[in-house]
Formats: C-alpha cells, structure tokens, sequence
C-alpha cells in the first residue's frame, strides 16, 4: 500500500474491508512463554494480556518496545466561531508552536518514555466550515487529512501515539459521537476547555444544530466524520488505520482521539483491535464512548488536556508489561519449581 492509495471514501473502504490481523502463531508464542514465567498463573493482571496482544501485532513471542512514536495532528474549526470553546481559534497556532519548541505536556511525556514526536499542522490559516451551516469537510478535503495522517506513521514505528489540538474539537467529537452512536448533544458534550452554565447550554445548542443539519448521513461513518469532525480528527483517523496495515499497535488518547478512530470500527467491525485505551479522560461522555468501543481504560487519572498526553503516560504501562514479559526468567531458566 503506498503512501498515496486512497483517493475516495471508497478507496478507505476497501482498505477496511481487507485489514491484516494479528500474528497467531507469535500470539500463541507469548501465551506459551507468559505461563512459563517466574510468577504465580495471572499475576500480573492485565500486563500479561498487553503483553500477548502486543507480541501478536508485533509478530514475536518475545517483544520489545525501541521505537514508539507521538504524533500530534492540530486543525481549526469553523464551529469555533459560535464561542463553543473558552479559548480563541489563535490559540492552535500558538500551541503548535509550543509543541515545536519542545514546551507542552505532550513533550515532556514523549520524552520520558523514549518516543519520537511530530507535530504536523493542517491548514490552520483555513478552518473547516461550520457545521451547523454546511459540512465541516467535503469528501475529497476529509480523504485529504485522512491520507496526511496516513502518511505521518514512521513505517519502522513500533508503537503509536496520536494527539490532538484544536480549538473547538470537543465539539466536533461531540458531533461525531452523537452522529455515530445516536444520542443528542447533552448526551455527548462536555466542559472541553472549561466551558460551564450559559456557555455549555450554548454549545449543547451548536451540536444539536449540526446534528439536525447532516441527520441524513448517520448510516455512513465515513461522512460523519467529514460533515461533523475536523481535519486533525480525520488525520488521527489516517494515521491509526495506516498503523493497522502496518500492524503497529496503538494506544488510544482521550475523548477526541477515540471520536475520530470511532468511524473506522463503525465502518468495519474490529478495525481497532489493534489499539488500547491508554486512559479514561475527565471529560463526561470518554467513558460512554470506550464502552461502545469496547475499550477498558489502562489508566484514570482525572486528565482533560489532549495533545496525546494520557496515551504517552500509558507507554510506560505497556513498555513494563513488555519488559516483564520478555526479560523475566522463566521457572527453568532461574532454576525455580514451577506449579
């Protein structure tokens, strides 16, 4: 698959409807190597499972995490206008510069756990359009951001982070949400940025108003999330599907993240069996969204802020789960009875 494959929704469908799995015979591997392990059967909880489902992606018994990557995709917003946010659309342009400075959260926790982090701004001098007024994106400009995305993922990655900025986009996720699952805007919408009272009533209204407006597309993923998302959730789309081709596991960020991976696992069942939910974010509706996901939570830490941040912080949850999987002792190996 090249870097420029798609160029259609329908190409994007093909694509799913061909998805690689998992390696059995590694995964079958791992399982065998986990039971011979120097630890009583379970032990180790869910670090046992990450370990096997990350060894079945990988295509080895015995893996190792060298080369995990942070992509943050950042997209302004039509809807922004209406005053959905507590801050202005300007502040995107300045955060991306912030994150090329090496000054966000996001930096900090890439740099802890040892990943490579790239930023890649979308058309910030054009918002999409606004959504209660007309789609977000037309076909060919959302293809446009899945396929950035898609060509953002180092193939020689062997983990992946995506990460969001954009003002507004609690809204668009909101939308998406809604126009995926169903439900109105009070089911979905959230504080975001920290918006309250009159102002949350006020962007409630803004989500109800797109969902009215593109009610028609609900049966089709893919223009959910070009009528409703933004470009950088479109990219986080291309970026998560093109880790699944690669077979790179991913871990998943908070509520923005997972509303724009959304549309794939609608668009073809188990598209994101190859992703983890790297936490449970503060803001309301993640958790009803990682349930329909099927998606358990590894950490819940009260985070709200994007950027990637709460899925970098679970690349130290599963960098140990791997590093006790594959350099523990097993029972001969050390020389202890085994059960």
């Amino acid at each position: 698959m090249t870097d420029t494959a798609f160029a259609t929704f329908d190409d994007i469908r093909t694509i799913l409807s061909g998805l690689p799995g998992p390696d059995a015979e590694a995964r079958d591997g791992a399982t065998e190597r986990n039971s011979q392990l120097t630890k009583p059967p379970g032990a180790l909880g869910r670090l046992e499972d990450l370990a096997i489902w990350y060894g079945g992606w990988r295509g080895t018994a015995r893996p190792v995490i060298a080369a995990p990557q942070v992509i943050v995709f950042a997209g302004n917003h039509g809807v922004a206008a209406r005053g959905v946010s507590a801050f202005p659309p300007e502040v995107t342009v300045q955060m991306v510069a912030n994150f090329r400075a090496g000054g966000a959260a996001i930096n900090q926790l890439s740099r802890c756990f040892g990943a490579r982090m790239d930023v890649h701004a979308l058309d910030l001098d054009r918002p999409t359009g606004d959504f209660t007024e007309g789609p977000a994106m037309d076909e060919a400009a959302c293809v446009a951001a899945l396929r950035a995305g898609w060509e953002a993922v180092d193939p020689g990655a062997d983990l992946l982070v995506v990460g969001e900025m954009g003002i507004g986009n609690t809204t668009a996720a909101a939308a998406v949400a809604a126009g995926l699952f169903g439900g109105d805007g009070a089911a979905w919408t959230g504080a975001g940025t920290g918006v309250a009272g009159a102002a949350l009533a006020a962007k409630i209204a803004v989500v109800d108003a797109g969902l009215a407006r593109h009610s028609a597309l609900r049966g089709d993923p893919l223009a959910v999330l070009a009528a409703l998302g933004g470009r950088e959730m479109a990219a986080m789309a291309g970026a998560v599907l093109r880790a699944r081709v690669l077979r790179i596991p991913v871990i998943l960020d908070g509520f923005i993240c997972c509303a724009a991976v959304a549309p794939l696992e609608m668009a073809r069942k188990g598209a994101l069996d190859h992703c983890v939910a790297g936490h449970l974010s503060a803001e309301g509706a993640h958790g009803r969204l990682l349930e329909r996901l099927d998606k358990a939570p590894l950490l819940s830490l009260g985070l709200r802020l994007g950027e990637g941040s709460g899925a970098a912080l679970a690349i130290g949850v599963l960098k140990g789960a791997i590093a006790c999987h594959s350099d523990m002792a097993t029972f001969a190996e050390a020389g202890v009875a085994g059960a």
